[in-house]
């Protein structure tokens, strides 16, 4: 069995992708949600509390993937990475400031593409990491 599967980057790059299709499929489902006058800007509690879920996958996903990197520059990145994603969705359910959804897509790609090549070209080639 290919055990690739089960590697924290990939989990992570799963977890960023289907951030990225959460986060453009909400738009459809207001589109699609039938609206009254109590309603219209407020999505279900489920669909919110997914932000959350994928946050926790992508910290675990990192962390376990940050301690198996053979680049020093991986960590800073990687971690980075996720607290803006974090400081980005907070930021949507507190509006702090003004952004464009479009952030928060290119930092989720970012850090599914990292977690891609942290997967490709920076893991131990033995049991024990020299990090």
């Amino acid at each position: 069995m290919n055990y690739t599967i089960f590697k924290p980057d990939t989990i992570g790059a799963l977890a960023s992708t289907l951030c990225v299709v959460h986060c453009v499929a909400t738009p459809f489902l207001f589109i699609v949600q039938t609206c009254t006058a109590t309603c219209c800007d407020a999505a279900p509690a489920w669909w919110i509390w997914l932000d959350y879920i994928f946050l926790a996958i992508s910290f675990w996903a990192i962390y376990q993937s940050t301690q198996n990197t053979t680049k020093s520059f991986m960590k800073p990145l990687l971690w980075s990475l996720w607290g803006t994603l974090f400081l980005v969705i907070a930021n949507h359910r507190i509006h702090w400031f003004e952004l464009s959804s479009n952030i928060t897509h290119a930092v989720a790609i970012s850090l599914a593409v990292l977690h891609l090549y942290n997967l490709k070209y920076c893991q131990c080639q033995k049991d024990q990491c020299c990090t």
